[in-house]
């Protein structure tokens, strides 16, 4: 049936006020990207700071990662010296440098992240060629759906310490920690009983060590928890560390690739093809709010989702020579039959798991009558604010995690937070 249209829905509409991936303010400098040995400069710098990523992951200081599902507690990035990285660096050319920016001022703090996502273990020698097990955003759902699936699984999940169980952290990154199982309990008091030199074990390096002396985590569990600025820093440093893990081989000749423009580029090895630069690629999602005549909000489970509680807003990536409107007029019908007319633009921000960019849009929907498509979206259904708080504090229903941009779109038509 057509909607009993009181009044515009969309009339107090405003832009999304913050948004947890979309707060950074570095200045990225990217005229010096093409500084000849720009890395070896800036960590040779007192004021750099080096914060790592490693299979998806941010390093934290060790404890912090406990802290994920907590509310109103802080956390931020674990940093190394400068100079102490630019030798690693020489020592592991397989781990990824890449120049976030600076912030200018009195102090000219400079950033830089190393994914270690490469570097072997310790222990272990280099793998030429070999991919580093569960680097997150390689195995991908393949929707943008299906990623909010898997951030909201067990609540907060996504978000706990690397090996803590019931989080996309865990599977994200399992990397191996080798054990003492060559040694006995009597070892211990006596320095003469000992692995033989030859197969003794040579001493981690600092970037090896960091895999255990720091906790890694996910940013959907890092980011509402830090300052602005870190925030920042983690999104922009885990969107390259994903793109450079996941594309290894130029796209157009195959070629191995190696990286460039200070870590925001690659560069393909095939001269005769012309050494062609690289950039990450970057995929367009919508995200929709859906309102009716009578301000009804339209939430919808789709079966992607490992929560059967979890509801949330419209949302699908934009198809090949399609605009942005259509894409949030064409998902809202494809997956629940409703038809949309008039809609704005809310905001954005980047979420890469493995390369999305989120785009927000609130739409007045012209027809109200349910008919969900079966497949991706299972049940679809209307509610009040009054409604909705109620079936939250029941628990047949849950927000989307603090770290989506849906979380926000919801408390700007629900008028608090959630």
């Amino acid at each position: 049936m057509t909607a009993d249209i009181h009044f515009s829905p969309l009339a107090l509409t405003r832009a999304l006020p913050f948004l947890p991936l979309a707060q950074g303010d570095i200045d990225y400098q990217v005229d010096r990207r093409g500084e000849p040995d720009l890395i070896n400069t800036l960590l040779a710098d007192p004021a750099a700071k080096v914060v790592l990523t490693r299979g998806g992951l941010v390093a934290v200081p060790r404890g912090q990662g406990d802290l994920v599902d907590y509310e109103n507690v802080k956390m931020r990035l674990a940093t190394l010296p400068g100079a102490y990285v630019g030798e690693e660096l020489r020592r592991y050319p397989e781990a990824v440098a890449m120049f976030l920016g600076s912030y200018g001022g009195v102090r000219g703090e400079c950033v830089i992240a190393v994914d270690i996502s490469r570097v072997p273990d310790a222990g272990e020698g280099a793998v030429p060629g070999a991919q580093p097990n569960g680097v997150l955003g390689v195995q991908d759902a393949g929707t943008v759906d299906g990623t909010m699936g898997l951030a909201n699984a067990n609540g907060n999940a996504a978000g706990k310490r690397a090996g803590e169980s019931g989080g996309a952290a865990e599977s994200a990154a399992p990397f191996g920690v080798p054990d003492s199982a060559g040694q006995g309990a009597d070892d211990a008091f006596d320095e003469s009983v000992s692995t033989p030199a030859s197969h003794a074990a040579p001493k981690p390096t600092l970037l090896q060590q960091a895999v255990t002396r720091f906790d890694w985590v996910d940013l959907r569990g890092f980011a509402p928890h830090a300052n602005a600025r870190e925030a920042g820093q983690a999104t922009s440093a885990v969107t390259l560390s994903i793109w450079h893990s996941r594309q290894r081989f130029c796209p157009t000749c195959g070629a191995p690739v190696l990286p460039a423009l200070a870590g925001w580029a690659q560069r393909c090895s095939n001269q005769a093809d012309g050494n062609r630069i690289l950039f990450p690629r970057v995929e367009p999602a919508v995200i929709t709010a859906v309102v009716d005549g009578q301000d009804r909000l339209l939430l919808q489970h789709n079966a992607a989702w490992k929560d059967p509680n979890l509801y949330s807003v419209s949302a699908g990536f934009v198809e090949a020579g399609e605009n942005l409107e259509h894409a949030c007029r064409r998902e809202a019908r494809e997956e629940t039959g409703i038809q949309l007319g008039e809609v704005r633009y809310l905001g954005s921000q980047p979420w890469p798991f493995p390369a999305s960019l989120m785009m927000a849009f609130k739409a007045h929907a012209i027809t109200t009558d349910v008919h969900v498509d079966g497949s991706e979206t299972v049940t679809a259904r209307w509610v009040t604010r009054d409604e909705y708080t109620a079936e939250l504090i029941a628990g047949r229903m849950v927000a989307p995690g603090r770290a989506t941009i849906a979380r926000y779109m919801i408390e700007e038509w629900l008028g608090r937070e959630l």
